[in-house]
């Protein structure tokens, strides 16, 4: 090999962590096979997500290479400017199918809630580095409202499924800081206490999802809709699908939404319990690579983060398995790597470009 394709080789591939990045392509090709026949052969649909990935993993490699001590001193500035956005787009923000979630900056369109989803975890694992060796109650309390306010705002808006993101990566965090089980039982317990109350604030269409959760066939031609047809569509996938390009409800037009948050529905029925058992292998793959990671992570701050970054992934994957097979809420979550997407897409590259740098550079100099 010559000299200079070498020395290009190990730029490129420096701080890459080979097995994740591995598994990560495994996927990224598989989602590609189930767009093919999910757009119907469109070609534009293809490579628009051809070009989505590229951003993806050059957002990926840039990550990567950023030592974590760089994010740590980042993370407060991150987080209060992600603050002033989602303030901006509630003031300011566009309505768009009844949601004020993307805020105009004039060249383009940006959905702030997608940035939180980083940085909440990444301010929340600074603030208990910065106290690990006095963690108090206190410190916990002030986390959470770190964790709430986000969440508010974004619930707002509306986005529940951006909402319940954020919230499970926060919680996650606490988790991983010591958060006591009888502290988290007692929250639990009040939560179940609120419900009536958290019910009662919901919008119209967001009870209308949890009803239709609880029985479908009450509105089979409205909120049912989405849920009852790509539930019969992982049904009749089988044990080996009905094969590449020959999913009967996909390609006559039943499953809605099908490149993107009911995708899984497309792969279930063309490949079957097989095929879902071979997706399944390659994200218990990421996950188990992930929290490997974290238990070699130096220090409470890279801990938290990776830990934080890995769990929000199983929880992208668990939410639209759940909500595709009728087990959860339709919340509009889309399936890592698999749906079509870019923003999505790009903060999930981000999330493995940290963990990536969290398990090259396994120095951090505290600041």
């Amino acid at each position: 090999m010559h000299p200079a394709v070498r020395r290009l080789e190990r730029f490129l591939t420096r701080n890459i962590d080979g097995t994740l990045f591995g598994i990560v392509l495994a996927l990224v090709a598989l989602g590609l096979v189930v767009l093919v026949s999910a757009s119907n052969l469109s070609a534009a649909r293809v490579m628009g997500q051809v070009t989505n990935l590229l951003i993806a993993l050059t957002v990926l490699w840039l990550f990567a290479n950023i030592p974590p001590h760089y994010l740590m001193r980042l993370a407060p500035p991150l987080y209060v400017f992600g603050l002033l956005l989602l303030v901006a787009v509630a003031l300011f923000g566009d309505v768009i199918q009844g949601a004020r979630r993307w805020l105009d900056l004039g060249i383009t369109r940006v959905q702030p809630s997608e940035f939180m989803k980083i940085a909440v975890p990444l301010a929340m694992a600074w603030y208990f580095d910065r106290h690990e060796k006095t963690l108090r109650l206190a410190n916990y309390a002030v986390a959470l409202v770190m964790l709430v306010v986000p969440v508010a705002l974004i619930a707002r808006q509306p986005d529940l499924g951006t909402a319940v993101l954020i919230t499970a990566s926060g919680f996650f965090v606490l988790f991983l800081a010591g958060l006591s089980w009888r502290v988290m039982a007692g929250v639990a317990i009040a939560g179940a206490a609120a419900l009536p109350f958290v019910w009662s604030a919901l919008r119209d269409y967001q009870r209308q999802r949890i009803l239709t959760l609880l029985d479908p066939s009450q509105d089979p031609l409205g909120a049912g809709y989405h849920t009852i047809q790509s539930m019969i569509a992982v049904g009749s996938g089988g044990w080996f699908g009905k094969g590449w390009l020959n999913g009967s409800q996909t390609h006559l037009d039943f499953i809605p939404e099908r490149t993107t948050d009911f995708v899984f529905a497309v792969f279930a029925e063309e490949f079957g319990l097989l095929g879902c058992l071979v997706l399944f292998g390659l994200y218990l793959a990421v996950i188990s690579r992930g929290m490997l990671i974290t238990a070699n992570a130096p220090t409470m701050f890279t801990r938290l983060l990776a830990g934080a970054i890995t769990l929000t992934f199983f929880t992208y994957t668990f939410v639209n398995m759940g909500m595709v097979s009728g087990i959860l809420p339709v919340v509009g979550v889309p399936l890592p790597f698999i749906s079509y997407g870019g923003t999505a897409l790009a903060s999930m590259c981000l999330g493995f470009g940290i963990l990536m740098s969290i398990n090259s550079h396994k120095k951090l100099v505290q600041t």
